[in-house]
């Protein structure tokens, strides 16, 4: 069985909406691992939860990497912007 198999597995067992809650914790598991300026072996332990997660929400809702690329450099291209402007955080 292959990663996309595996994932696929994951959330056709335990469903959308309890991985959706799931996916709360382990993000929040990784933010404490952050804040509390934790090892990086335990901060990539933590991402890496987190990125199986996405990998499944992606999975489900059938994102392709190509969309959420474009998404991504516009977001960034947009705060890029603000930055230079001198504008807050959004």
């Amino acid at each position: 069985m292959n990663r996309k198999e595996k994932l696929l597995k994951i959330i056709d067992t335990y469903k959308i909406m309890p991985q959706l809650k799931y996916f709360q914790s382990e993000v929040f598991e990784l933010n404490e691992a952050i804040i509390k300026n934790e090892n990086i072996e335990h901060i990539a332990e933590e991402l890496a939860d987190v990125l199986v997660m996405l990998e499944q929400f992606k999975l489900y809702y059938n994102i392709k990497n190509e969309d959420i690329e474009k998404i991504m450099d516009y977001k960034i291209d947009r705060q890029i912007k603000r930055i230079e402007i001198g504008g807050e955080r959004k």
